[in-house]
């Protein structure tokens, strides 16, 4: 049996899952963490990440090593992604972060990666075949056109719940501006517009990753009283059912909208921008619906360890 933890470095986030790999070839998720580190906050025109943002994602990191330290037969995969590709201090936070975390050594993973990753994670645990998977991280989104069940095309795209926060609400976000929404939603829509095979997932659903569209299905579910309203994986939503959710975030201040049930309040000053995204795909693919998964990088990781794993002779083959 191998103890396998993946931590997963993003622009807002860090999670941390650790599963337990049995000799068959089964395994189980036995830990999951998440905290709220907004590592690209404030990153600004010369793209170094700040101190404080480097504090708090170093004690994330701490945090993360108590929980998976003392397991047996432990291997770690530990990725960084959008903020730290895009940092010119790069080298110097892997440094701090390897001398500060107990050697803790964070691979820098291009864009097409992390969306290969998204890939694996979803195609392996939803019945979906046709359809655009979309990631909307906190610095980039990731978009993979999947057709009979392959990755024909994917991209990934420099923009994410913070950054577009930062770039286009630059009055602050405590009431939303029409006029701040209009120039987010038009540069969304050219971005995509630049992507010349997207539009070959014209009427397709979108697959959701990413906590911004999560987001969207846990107020759904919220309001609709779902017992364990966190529970999104697989989960549907119509078009008309995100553009009212949109149109109730928006609507409402930065106090209301920490107030909305389903929202985190960490997530409140950045969610219309995070939104944005999702909503400008469903009009610009003409899709009817959305399906949300819970598996994205840290699965798809998961899932080509244990063929590896297999591949090698180390375990067996699942039946």
């Amino acid at each position: 049996m191998e103890n396998f933890a993946v931590i997963d470095l993003g622009s807002n986030s860090a999670r941390l899952t650790i599963s337990e790999i049995e000799d068959d070839g089964t395994y189980k998720v036995i830990k999951q963490l998440k905290e709220m580190v907004r590592l690209s906050e404030d990153m600004g025109a010369d793209q170094n990440l700040q101190q404080p943002a480097i504090e708090r994602t170093i004690t994330a990191l701490k945090k993360f090593r108590d929980e998976y330290s003392k397991l047996p037969n432990l291997k770690v995969r530990a990725i960084a992604t959008a903020a730290t590709r895009m940092a010119k201090n790069q080298k110097k936070f892997l440094k701090q972060v390897a001398d500060e975390v107990a050697g803790l050594q964070l691979e820098v993973i291009p864009g097409t990666l992390e969306a290969h990753y998204d890939f694996v994670g979803v195609i392996n645990t939803l019945p979906v075949s046709n359809c655009v998977i979309m990631d909307t991280g906190g610095g980039s989104c990731e978009l993979i056109l999947v057709q009979n069940g392959k990755a024909t095309n994917l991209i990934s795209l420099p923009v994410g719940a913070v950054n577009l926060t930062e770039r286009f609400f630059k009055n602050g976000t405590d009431k939303i501006k029409a006029e701040d929404l209009f120039w987010e939603t038009t540069f969304v829509n050219q971005l995509f517009n630049d992507v010349w095979w997207l539009r070959k997932g014209q009427n397709l659903p979108i697959v959701a990753l990413g906590g911004s569209n999560r987001t969207l299905a846990k107020i759904k579910r919220k309001e609709s009283d779902f017992r364990h309203f966190e529970n999104i994986h697989g989960f549907r939503m119509s078009v008309a059912s995100v553009n009212q959710v949109y149109a109730e975030v928006i609507s409402k201040d930065l106090a209301g909208r920490k107030k909305i049930p389903g929202l985190t309040k960490e997530r409140a000053d950045i969610i219309a921008g995070g939104m944005t995204p999702i909503v400008t795909i469903l009009r610009f693919l003409d899709s009817d619906r959305v399906v949300f998964s819970q598996n994205g990088v840290r699965e798809g990781i998961l899932l080509e360890h244990v063929a590896q794993l297999q591949e090698e002779g180390k375990i067996g083959q699942r039946s």
